[in-house]
């Protein structure tokens, strides 16, 4: 519906920064002792201040041992007003790629649905219900994350007559939350996502698309339609592994995955957590977009929500390691880590920046929505 508007992107990003399935979820976290007999290796919340937003949690349930067990969840019902099973592999490939980048091994995963679903009986809801479980099936099989438990509630429905009488209802969205529970052979390989150290390479894994269908672009400009991103489950499992070698070498001192809001959400969220600033470069992230250098180019290459995308931070003088362990998957030098606490991107057109912006005007709008 209409033409995506990429006019204020600094603008449009603290828009979807301070959008509640984005924002800081500190005040409900923190109601919580989360941590009692826990062995807390990885919080929810990490970074200088313990308040940036961790891809995973990652537990020592046996303080003689350095094993560690990463806890992760993957949803975007978004999708689902769209198209069911790409939602339902959406929703796969953020639990792993989650769990992934705290460092457990992708081969030692094991998942669980919970569905959420309105009256089955219904033809449509019923067929929704059928594309989202056998997305389950083909993702599982592929990615070999077997479903070890789940459940599932359906009938969400609320009937109701009006003051004019009529018989309205109000169905709960189509949805589909997959946890993850991977398994990390020493923990203090452990990485979390803020930025550590100026001077330190950012580097995008994974191929943007063209996929804004469901994104949060789209929620908060209050539009619909488009593709929504789909999963290539083969390609995922080399991109997983290879981030995976890449961890444990010890090349990589931050990771996050790359979800809801893309590329601009995910920087900023590592920028501001760390306390550090970053400059990236739009031209050299690794797309399959078929259109010419400007702002539209720019606009998806934020925002896009593509699938298996991590951004990692590595030393100047790792990078050769790295490069090694990932060869075979989609990655490039996108930016590097300042000391200036700004967020800087320069454009596919020109080195123009079209995002300048302080990280703390950043942060300040993915806390407001829910400050304590």
């Amino acid at each position: 519906e209409g033409a995506d508007d990429f006019s204020d992107l600094a603008g449009t990003l603290k828009q979807i920064l301070g959008s509640l399935n984005v924002a800081s979820k500190e005040w409900v976290i923190r109601q919580y002792d989360h941590e009692v007999q826990g062995g807390s290796v990885v919080k929810p919340l990490v970074g200088v201040a313990n308040d940036g937003p961790s891809d995973a949690a990652v537990l020592r349930p046996v303080l003689t041992s350095y094993r560690g067990l990463a806890i992760s969840c993957g949803i975007n019902p978004y999708y689902g007003d769209l198209d069911p099973y790409h939602m339902a592999a959406s929703a796969i490939d953020e639990a792993i790629r989650n769990c992934v980048a705290v460092g457990a091994d992708p081969s030692r995963i094991a998942i669980l649905d919970n569905f959420c679903w309105g009256y089955t009986d219904r033809p449509e809801t019923l067929g929704t219900l059928v594309r989202a479980a056998l997305a389950c099936r083909d993702v599982a099989t592929v990615l070999k994350t077997p479903f070890i438990s789940g459940k599932d509630s359906l009938n969400n429905e609320f009937s109701y007559q009006d003051d004019a009488g009529d018989r309205q209802t109000i169905a709960i969205p189509a949805t589909l939350l997959i946890s993850a529970l991977g398994q990390v052979e020493d923990v203090r390989n452990c990485v979390t996502m803020d930025l550590k150290s100026p001077g330190n390479q950012l580097v995008l894994v994974g191929l943007t698309r063209n996929e804004l269908g469901g994104s949060h672009l789209r929620v908060v400009q209050g539009r619909s339609g488009g593709q929504v991103p789909q999963m290539a489950s083969e390609q995922a499992v080399s991109i997983f592994a290879a981030v995976h070698r890449a961890i444990v070498s010890g090349a990589v001192h931050a990771c996050h995955d790359l979800s809801e809001g893309g590329l601009a959400v995910a920087v900023a969220e590592m920028a501001f957590a760390g306390g550090w600033g970053a400059v990236l470069q739009l031209a050299a992230v690794p797309t399959d977009l078929d259109l010419p250098a400007g702002s539209e180019r720019d606009g998806i290459t934020l925002f896009s929500e593509s699938n298996t995308r991590f951004l990692c931070e590595v030393a100047a003088d790792e990078y050769a390691a790295f490069e090694a362990v990932m060869a075979g998957v989609p990655f490039a030098r996108v930016g590097t880590v300042t000391e200036d606490p700004r967020l800087v991107i320069d454009g596919s057109e020109s080195a123009t920046p079209v995002i300048d912006v302080l990280i703390s005007e950043l942060k300040s709008a993915w806390q407001e929505p829910l400050r304590w």
